[in-house]
């Protein structure tokens, strides 16, 4: 506790005069409010530009700004919204999911949007915007019964209008969206059947972000309660769509490489998640990048590699992979000992991260470390040694471990069991061997691999034959909004990660 007089400080000219400029430049709660009444406006006319010119990037483009614009809305905004935007029918439906804050008289008068009623009929995918951003909002305020209700009445009315196609990325972030409501309540489970019915829906519907959302969520439901089993089911009866977004390819492969882990495919599983690491965002979805790399690192151990201290040593991930960077230390130094220490210490870490049982998997490999190294520094030791150094319980233990060595390839060695010492036998020279080739395939296939998925991720204009050759204007023009857009993509392409 602090003691002594406490100093009066005065109030300058200058920092009257700062404060003076910071509350101009602080727009008011009305001006921000109309702001973002502008910003919805403007996402109305580009959704009816994309239903109008069957063109659903500007679709897309709209809902990868859902991640900025949802800190904005609030009770006003929504009252505006579903005045101007919504059937007269609907609109008692969605206003009953809204909670007065008492600032009635902060509603906008000065605001008109210009959008006949006919318009608001025809384009249904406005309201079930409207919809998504009012569900978004109610989980961001923690009111998740309201939340799931008002998705519903969303789903609903998706399918009393018949599923427009135009309408399909809208009704997926709806689906994600309820199922996440579900997740904080605690009852995803309870939905299971629900989303399976819809999965058959849109996968006869050719529905490829639809199916990709829910077939990730399968995933998620099941992984959640560790039904690993069910999960494979669902993955090799169902065939992910190759049209799907980067965030849900992302989502999937990291759902396939966990489930590979746990069935011990482990190299499968590496690819796997190698891939869902490339599928993320550059610059964004810090968690996810960080949830992956801890799986990935855990598999890489247990195939016996080492992974690059590089990555121990990013910013992002530095801090949450200190526990994996001493694991891998106690792996690659074949250290029991410390290999112990780090499972004590870290073990409900662990478990939290669903690690838990791929790390206990990794004691053989600590031994085998440990064998390698002993291997490699003595041409004879005795058995009795080498329970010592392994801290194993007896000299019979640590025979029968070198014998499974031996016969696993990890050593060259013969044991003498009469007089009980291991001896090394002379090491090969490894270019005289096939592990070169297999190396070089593998690394080949690998940037295969990338070509392949770069030529698949390539958009390709429609064929258009009858139409005249643009002029070096027009595609100067084109060309600056492919970059605007690349750029837009790659500053929000975390959205489905947020």
């Amino acid at each position: 506790m602090v003691t002594g007089p406490v100093r009066e400080v005065e109030m300058t000219d200058a920092n009257v005069e700062s404060l003076k400029d910071k509350s101009k430049e602080e727009p008011k709660g009305e001006d921000v409010d109309l702001l973002t009444l502008e910003d919805v406006k403007d996402h109305m006319k580009q959704i009816e530009k994309s239903v109008s010119a069957k063109e659903p990037r500007y679709l897309l483009r709209v809902l990868r700004q859902l991640r900025s614009i949802r800190p904005k809305l609030n009770f006003v905004i929504f009252k505006k919204l579903i005045q101007s935007f919504v059937i007269h029918d609907k609109r008692e439906s969605l206003v009953s999911y809204l909670t007065i804050t008492g600032k009635e008289s902060d509603v906008i008068t000065n605001w008109r949007p210009k959008t006949s009623r006919e318009k608001i009929a025809n384009f249904a995918e406005m309201e079930f915007y409207i919809e998504l951003l009012l569900t978004v909002h109610l989980i961001d305020q923690q009111k998740l019964p309201e939340a799931i209700s008002c998705a519903e009445f969303a789903i609903h009315r998706s399918i009393e209008c018949g599923q427009k196609r135009s309408a399909e990325p809208i009704v997926a972030k709806v689906y994600f969206y309820f199922a996440r409501a579900h997740e904080l309540s605690g009852t995803l489970a309870s939905i299971r059947s629900q989303l399976h019915s819809r999965l058959r829906t849109t996968t006869l519907r050719k529905d490829h972000e639809g199916a990709a959302v829910l077939i990730n969520l399968l995933l998620r439901s099941y992984l959640e309660q560790s039904l690993y089993e069910q999960a494979h089911r669902l993955v090799s009866k169902c065939s992910f769509p190759d049209q799907a977004s980067n965030g849900q390819w992302a989502r999937y492969l990291y759902y396939l490489g966990r489930i590979q882990a746990t069935q011990l495919e482990y190299s499968e599983a590496q690819t796997h998640l190698v891939q869902a690491l490339r599928k993320a965002p550059q610059h964004g979805a810090v968690g996810f990048k960080q949830t992956v790399n801890k799986l990935l690192i855990v598999v890489e151990l247990l195939l016996g590699d080492i992974p690059d201290r590089a990555l121990f040593r990013q910013p992002q991930l530095r801090a949450t992979l200190l526990p994996y960077f001493q694991l891998t230390q106690a792996v690659k130094t074949g250290n029991l000992a410390r290999f112990g220490e780090v499972v004590e210490n870290f073990g409900a870490k662990f478990q939290a991260e669903n690690t838990w049982s791929l790390i206990i998997r990794l004691r053989h490999n600590v031994i085998k470390t440990g064998i390698r190294m002993i291997n490699l520094s003595y041409s004879r030791i005795s058995l009795v040694d080498v329970a010592q150094k392994l801290q194993l319980d007896s000299a019979e233990e640590a025979e029968y471990i070198v014998a499974k060595a031996i016969r696993d390839g990890v050593i060259e060695a013969v044991i003498d069991h009469e007089r009980g010492f291991v001896k090394s036998r002379e090491i090969a020279d490894l270019y005289g061997t096939l592990e070169p080739m297999r190396q070089f395939h593998q690394r080949i296939k690998f940037c295969l691999d990338i070509y392949n998925q770069s030529v698949k991720a390539m958009r390709f204009p429609p064929k258009s034959y009858n139409k005249d050759l643009e002029t070096a204007e027009e595609r100067r023009e084109r060309e600056q909004q492919d970059l605007e857009y690349a750029k837009e993509l790659a500053e929000d392409d975390d959205d489905d990660f947020a």
